[in-house]
């Protein structure tokens, strides 16, 4: 867990500003949810970044990035991630590379 909270921190203190998608001020932020869909290379995991980096502070148990194609998603649910993480104070949850987690279609 402290290893997907160091991983979080890392990419988003690297996340470049010096170019925004034109996106990014289209995005209802205040939403309980967004999803966000495009091809490979397109930007998708950088926009998410960069509104880490502009809203939430790194070292603020608030918002964590976790990409669900890391290996440890193969022998931990992330429901129980994200129910340890609230445990911790974190309240926003940016998710990458859901289609990767498995099962991630099941209903």
């Amino acid at each position: 867990m402290d290893t997907l909270i160091a991983r979080s921190n890392q990419l988003v203190m690297q996340a470049d500003r010096s170019f925004v998608r034109f996106l990014y001020d289209q995005i209802q932020w205040d939403w309980r949810l967004i999803g966000i869909r495009g091809f490979r290379g397109v930007g998708k995991t950088t926009l998410m970044l960069q509104r880490m980096q502009e809203v939430h502070p790194v070292g603020k148990a608030e918002a964590i990035f976790l990409s669900l194609d890391n290996l440890y998603f193969m022998d931990n649910r992330l429901w129980d991630t994200v129910d340890a993480l609230q445990a911790r104070g974190y309240r926003y949850f940016f998710l990458d590379e859901v289609h990767k987690y498995p099962d991630w279609a099941r209903k």
